[in-house]
């Protein structure tokens, strides 16, 4: 495991603890020796664990689509920065990038990028963990709809297993380092 996406809003949100603990999960990543892949902007969660990354001697790439560089303003301070056309790209590299994928607190955005590689993990499209840092109780909600899903008959027992999940950075990188695929049937 060499790259690690990570997944995060570019707001600030309402506590302090999330943008310490973006922060933190920074500075983590460089002390395991994981590099960064995310959205390319300086502005919120985002910037908050870019710029401990950069600052703790790390690497960062950031990947922005053209129309969001000005928006999010794009970060001018990374390893690496690619400009894209859509979404699409963004999300594409950011995934062919990666070797793990963790969702800090974020918005619809995040949560959809998120879902996108969880999904493909289901699939089989890959075997790279997808871990939820659970922030303040943030996707305890988000783990409750799962089992209500399970519970509807929409989503296999065993698909809530891959997801790797805990509320400490440095715990969350130590399951991604040990985590081992594993593929369920789907039909």
């Amino acid at each position: 495991m060499k790259t690690i996406a990570v997944y995060c809003g570019s707001g600030t949100g309402n506590d302090p603890i999330y943008m310490n603990e973006a922060k933190k999960l920074g500075e983590v990543l460089v002390a395991h020796g994981l590099d960064l892949v995310y959205g390319g902007a300086t502005v919120g969660c985002m910037g908050a664990v870019a710029d401990a990354v950069i600052e703790s001697g790390g690497k960062v790439i950031g990947v922005i689509p053209k129309k969001l560089a000005n928006v999010e303003i794009a970060h001018e301070h990374l390893t690496e920065l690619h400009i894209v056309e859509t979404m699409h790209e963004r999300k594409a590299l950011m995934a062919e990038r990666a070797d793990g994928f963790i969702a800090l607190p974020g918005g619809t955005g995040t949560l959809e990028e998120w879902f996108e590689v969880f999904t493909w993990a289901q699939l089989g499209y890959h075997n790279k963990p997808c871990a939820l840092l659970n922030i303040n109780q943030y996707y305890t909600p988000m783990l409750s709809l799962f089992d209500h899903m399970i519970e509807q008959g929409f989503v296999k027992d065993p698909y809530k297993n891959l997801i790797v999940i805990d509320d400490d950075s440095t715990n969350l990188i130590e399951k991604l380092k040990n985590y081992k695929a594993e593929y369920i049937h789907k039909w």
